[in-house]
């Protein structure tokens, strides 16, 4: 009983790993000196996402490299987090740091792309955001600038949250071009008008 159990265990955690997109940003040989002589490894930052708006970083060590990809695969996946998106862009313009790393993260107008490179590019896509403006400032180290922009994205806020915490209508707190489209949807005639 108890192996069937596990089978079908193992079986649902395979069919989770399929669903979710994981990336490699960042493989770096460290070193760890002992006394005779320095014993090397290989530090790997993996970004794993479900393209709906879960993400979640892992780090992992190893003295291979597979080792270590899978450590940090299996990190990232508990420590997922839900972020707040709009549509295919981030609700507003948000500042995530981390250690030396600053990244700016703005919404973009449909169509604009993502607009960011390295570890910002990879979290990113990975969380399920497709128009983004982005900019990384300080530290360039790639682990630093990943942690930053999810540390920028969980700053987001739904526009009904930002609404209900500024006592605002919620269409002012969409992006101008949600506004605009919304305002054309109504001001179009209807068929019974005709």
């Amino acid at each position: 009983m108890a192996d069937k159990r596990e089978r079908r265990d193992r079986r649902d955690r395979d069919e989770e790993r399929e669903e979710l997109d994981e990336r490699v940003v960042d493989i770096t040989r460290v070193a760890k000196v002992i006394k005779g002589g320095r014993r090397f490894a290989f530090r790997t930052v993996v970004i794993v996402g479900d393209n709906k708006g879960r993400i979640g970083i892992g780090v992992g060590k190893s003295r291979a490299v597979p080792d270590s990809i899978r450590k940090g695969s299996d990190r990232a996946r508990r420590r997922m987090t839900k972020v707040s998106l709009s549509g295919s862009t981030v609700p507003h313009e948000a500042t995530g740091r981390w250690g030396g790393a600053r990244v700016l993260v703005k919404p973009a107008a449909p169509g604009t792309g993502v607009i960011a490179a390295g570890g910002v590019r990879a979290v990113l896509e990975a969380v399920g955001v497709h128009d983004v403006l982005t900019k990384s400032q300080g530290s360039p180290n790639l682990l630093n600038v990943a942690m930053a922009t999810i540390d920028a994205l969980k700053q987001m806020r739904s526009a009904e949250e930002l609404a209900a915490m500024r006592g605002k209508p919620v269409d002012q707190m969409r992006p101008f071009w949600e506004r605009a489209a919304r305002q054309a949807a109504s001001a179009a005639p209807t068929e019974e008008a005709k």
